[in-house]
């Protein structure tokens, strides 16, 4: 996305594919710790069977390491639920530039003594230490998931049935996502995936995960029955079995890939206020016109989390100096972020700007330079070019 793992000039690529092994796991507490190259599918196996889940789950879970999405903060589809990484993340170990190890791999759910050192590593993007362990608090597995796809007729739907499903739902409310008519065209067109709800400018996934199978479905019925009958949402299904809660999240999942098959993609990963978070992608569509081939928005609409996505039949430098930096300088006045989730890597490291003050990007640079005085740990990275 930002080619934040990826080697761009002269870089040494460190794997820690090797070190896969689960630690420990305390049955109680139910706290991980493992070795950073743990693929985070297999960890959700290895604590599913023991009647826990990982804290997040992501489309790349069946490839991606435990220690990457610490390093990279990956945010991802339980967020709404569970919170950041830096609040599940208990505790690290990481090796410095010059070799030492810092072992912060506690399990500790309370310790207020001195700085909190292991938020300086999560979401560094490797710019400051290698994470070689993690010691990270996993909730316990719900018994009963449900999920529920909608068609509204518009974005001031969509938010009101965010609001109405919050106060109905409330604390079994675990995913709440959006995406648009062009969405759902492209992964009917080029994955051949079936819209199971009637045609409609919006969808909505909602998800819920509690104990009980009873009162969740009860909870569900009653948000369903309010939000139909006050027009909020046209058309909807429901599942409760595996089969189609894994095909109705496909819908949503599989966006990213049905983009890939679409042409030249520009990709854009932006925080902004809730009700403003559409906003960017119809001025987009009215600025782009004809030069762009579909400009669509999904997202994580509970953590305020737009993808906006431009596609094109090839790159276009007038295409690109259309979208950037207008869609930054747009994202900058709503006081949004360039990244929600995604990092800086290579390509955002220059448009940090947008979303830190002067003062705080001196500051970054002077822990960087205290960190790794020689520029060794994934250079050209995260921080903006020095003129």
């Amino acid at each position: 996305m930002v080619g934040g793992s990826v080697p761009v000039f002269d870089e040494i690529i460190l794997s820690t594919a090797l070190m896969n092994q689960v630690i420990s796991f305390h049955s109680v507490s139910g706290i991980l710790v493992c070795q950073a190259g743990c693929i985070l599918e297999e960890l959700s196996q290895y604590v599913e069977e023991r009647d826990f889940i990982m804290p997040l789950d992501l489309g790349a879970k069946g490839s991606c390491h435990i220690g990457g999405n610490v390093a990279t903060n990956a945010g991802g589809l339980r967020f709404l639920r569970y919170g950041s990484l830096r609040g599940t993340v208990l505790g690290l170990e990481v090796v410095l530039a010059d070799g030492s190890v810092l072992n912060c791999l506690t399990s500790l759910r309370k310790d207020n003594t001195g700085y909190d050192l292991k938020q300086l590593f999560i979401g560094s993007e490797g710019t400051l230490g290698v994470i070689t362990a993690v010691s990270i608090f996993c909730p316990p597995k719900p018994r009963a998931v449900n999920v529920a796809f909608l068609g509204c007729p518009g974005f001031a739907e969509v938010l009101q049935t965010f609001s109405t499903c919050k106060g109905m739902l409330g604390e079994i409310l675990s995913a709440f996502e959006f995406m648009d008519a062009e969405c759902m065209q492209l992964v009917g067109h080029h994955l051949g995936l079936a819209s199971p709800v009637q045609e409609s400018p919006f969808y909505v996934l909602i998800e819920t995960s509690g104990s009980r199978a009873g009162h969740d479905a009860e909870k569900l019925t009653s948000f369903l029955e309010q939000v139909l009958g006050s027009g909020l949402v046209t058309d909807g299904t429901l599942a409760t079995d595996q089969r189609r809660i894994k095909m109705l999240w496909a819908l949503r999942e599989r966006i990213t890939e049905a983009l890939s098959r679409d042409g030249c993609v520009y990709k854009y990963d932006v925080s902004l206020p809730v009700e403003r978070i559409y906003d960017l992608v119809s001025d987009l569509r009215a600025r782009l016109g004809p030069q762009a081939k579909h400009v669509v928005g999904y997202g994580h609409l509970g953590d305020g989390n737009l993808h906006l996505n431009v596609t094109a039949e090839a790159f276009s430098a007038s295409l690109l100096g259309a979208l950037e930096p207008y869609v930054y300088e747009w994202t900058a006045g709503q006081r949004g972020s360039v990244s929600a989730e995604h990092g800086l890597g290579f390509k955002k490291r220059d448009v940090l700007g947008y979303s830190k003050p002067p003062a705080a990007l001196q500051l970054m640079q002077q822990l960087k330079a205290l960190l790794d005085p020689k520029g060794i740990l994934n250079p050209y990275k995260t921080l903006p070019a020095r003129a």
